[in-house]
């Protein structure tokens, strides 16, 4: 099979799932080609099966901003055009569905049905999506979408609640690769971190408002009380100088690093004892599932498609958004040593669940359906 991907190529959670899902089907054989405007953050290793096809974005005096979602679909064409592909995968559907329209459109004219499916990751429809300057083009392309998947039940659900979607939506959870997220013997490095066996805390973001970065410092700070302990930061963004005075204010900065931007986070995973994801709003939770991979339990939140993965009492603790006394409390009593080991054991047995190899035959399903569909159609 000849497969289109557009997505964002960042470290954010759509880009991450699109280049992964990506990168395992040309594994399996298919062509994959990459479509956007700078190569894939995890887009790390050479595979003849997989290319990458730069968006050029022109710029004129004219433009007070580029017109990428032109430059986008141009390149869809060709694309699509030149290496005959069979179907075209976009992912987040800001612009990316409705430029995917618009190469549709103009294929059309030149004899060319290529299938078209979209899949929602989250802000594209929770935050985003719902803004009236969006609203009518997000609704407009979803429903002339070929095929829509979501990453989970609660996104599914909050889309058919807010826009007046007519496709069926299918949904295809979030997957992590285990031959990848695995906890490492890295005791050197948790030697370095914690040398007197203090316990690990984690968060990784993108450290925006929604991620609740205050509630992930808060929390920290009174279970440092109760237990000896340390947090580790991972990513960057525009709450860090925010919470780095904060840090500053409780007097914590001798036990909190903020380790920035890394692409190895597994590596970090593999010393924490505990990963915090107290976010106001999060579709799936794939860095959960990427802290359950690494044997790390989760004290999260129960926003969005959370609960779907964090299973209460079991790979840890949901509580209600802002919650934070709560949410010490479960933090501190999964710490406990006579806990921690079980919590570590359900956390890994659930990432299981979401292997690559389970999920990625969903996809490899679902495009052969809706290519058999169209076909029937023409």
């Amino acid at each position: 099979m000849r497969i289109g991907i557009v997505c964002y190529p960042t470290f954010g959670g759509s880009g991450v799932v699109a280049t992964e899902l990506g990168k395992e089907l040309a594994l399996k054989g298919h062509k994959v080609h990459f479509i956007t405007y700078s190569q894939p953050a995890r887009l790390d290793f050479f595979n003849e099966n997989l290319f990458y096809h730069e968006v050029y974005i022109p710029t004129y005096p004219l433009f007070q901003y580029p017109p990428y979602e032109l430059a986008l679909a141009s390149k869809m064409v060709d694309i699509v055009q030149f290496e005959k592909l069979d179907v075209l995968h976009v992912h987040y559907a800001i612009p990316h569905a409705s430029a995917a329209f618009m190469a549709k459109q103009i294929l059309k004219t030149k004899g060319i049905h290529i299938p078209v499916i979209t899949t929602l990751h989250g802000t594209d429809i929770t935050l985003v999506g719902k803004d009236a300057s969006f609203e009518p083009v997000v609704t407009f392309s979803i429903n002339q979408s070929d095929g829509v998947t979501a990453v989970s039940d609660s996104l599914r659900a909050e889309t058919y609640n807010f826009f007046q979607i007519e496709k069926e939506i299918e949904v295809i959870p979030n997957f992590i690769n285990l031959s990848k997220f695995k906890r490492q013997k890295k005791d050197h490095f948790r030697m370095a971190i914690s040398p007197n066996n203090e316990k690990l805390l984690v968060h990784t973001s993108n450290f925006r408002s929604v991620k609740r970065i205050e509630d992930v410092i808060r929390i920290f700070a009174k279970v440092r009380e109760r237990i000896p302990s340390k947090l580790l930061l991972i990513g960057d963004g525009p709450e860090r100088p925010k919470m780095e005075k904060l840090c500053r204010e409780l007097d914590i900065c001798s036990d909190t690093r903020f380790l920035g931007k890394m692409e190895a986070v597994e590596e970090v995973l593999s010393i924490a004892d505990l990963f915090l994801m107290p976010s106001e709003k999060e579709s799936f939770g794939l860095a959960a599932l990427e802290a359950m991979a690494c044997e790390v339990p989760v004290i999260s939140s129960n926003a969005g498609g959370i609960p779907e993965l964090n299973v209460d009492g079991v790979t840890g603790f949901v509580s209600p958004v802002g919650a934070v006394d709560e949410m010490v409390k479960n933090a501190l009593y999964i710490l406990q040593d006579e806990n921690l080991s079980r919590f570590k054991q359900n956390a890994f047995n659930r990432a299981k669940d979401f292997d690559i190899n389970t999920i990625v035959p969903l996809y490899e399903q679902y495009y052969q359906r809706i290519i058999d569909e169209q076909l029937a159609l023409l």
